[in-house]
């Protein structure tokens, strides 16, 4: 998997939108219960009692999305103790969960920091640039309707399941689809792992392309949630940030060619007359 750090592509704007989703995702990480312990390296049974109710709040579950069965029984956040010594009390829910909402309120959660800081860099890198192209609100509601789409589209082909899916990589996925299909020919520089990490300029088509190929494989047998990763959302986010970027593809201006390496005597500075 190719690591990427920066496209040679400026935007015209400051992307407003951007930095707040940034921002958003990482201040509801912050304050998650129990990922203080993860920050710090360990969890007692009490904070992943809380992130586990938490989680069961404001997760999107398949099974609820697509046939509107919530559980009887839900975490409660409490830690008790049965035959198998203590754990995680269940009991009827104290809240009125939303399925619907509950897919937006999914995209803003995240189980690590790995998986946080992964979903970030690619919206940084990726998502000025679209938002650029639509425009601020425009540009937020095609992030939210790309979630839309992944999570439906996931619950669709996991009806049954009762594992709670998270994370903004549906949303991102559309804006990955978007770049692809606005600015195919825009550079990219990426850190390739051989041995080292090499740094390469590559096209966008073939950095975006490579990745949804490699979303596409993993989800061929079918999607996996939980404490996996869901590609068939990414797969199902990224074709929809796709469909919906098409019509602005024709009035969007090229990315600027990047500067040629020089070697050699054409490194040498030259005087001007």
């Amino acid at each position: 998997m190719v690591i990427p750090v920066h496209d040679v592509n400026p935007a015209r704007r400051t992307p407003y939108v951007t930095y707040a989703l940034i921002a958003a995702n990482v201040l509801v990480f912050l304050t998650t219960p129990g990922m203080a312990g993860s920050v710090a390296g360990g969890s007692d049974l009490a904070q992943l009692c809380h992130l586990q109710a938490f989680t069961d709040h404001y997760a999107a579950v398949p099974r609820e999305l697509i046939h509107h069965q919530l559980p009887q029984l839900v975490p409660t956040g409490d830690v008790g103790v049965g035959p198998h010594g203590p754990g995680c009390v269940v009991g009827p829910a104290r809240y009125r969960k939303s399925p619907p909402l509950s897919v937006f309120t999914a995209m803003f959660l995240h189980g690590s920091w790995l998986h946080l800081l992964g979903n970030m860099l690619f919206l940084l890198i990726f998502g000025n640039n679209v938002e650029d192209r639509m425009g601020h609100i425009r540009y937020f509601l095609f992030y939210v309707v790309c979630g839309y789409a992944a999570g439906y589209g996931f619950a669709l082909l996991n009806d049954s399941s009762g594992d709670p899916l998270i994370g903004a990589s549906g949303a991102i996925a559309g804006v990955l689809g978007a770049y692809l299909v606005l600015y195919p020919r825009a550079r990219v520089w990426v850190l390739v792992p051989f041995l080292v990490f090499l740094p390469l300029r590559l096209p966008a088509w073939l950095v975006l392309g490579f990745w949804f190929g490699l979303q596409a494989v993993y989800s061929s047998g079918h999607g996996v949630s939980g404490g996996t990763v869901a590609y068939a959302a990414h797969v199902v986010g990224f074709v929809a940030g796709m469909l919906l970027a098409w019509p602005l593809k024709p009035g969007t201006p090229p990315p600027p060619e990047p500067p040629r390496l020089l070697f050699g005597r054409q490194a040498r500075p030259r005087q001007v007359w």
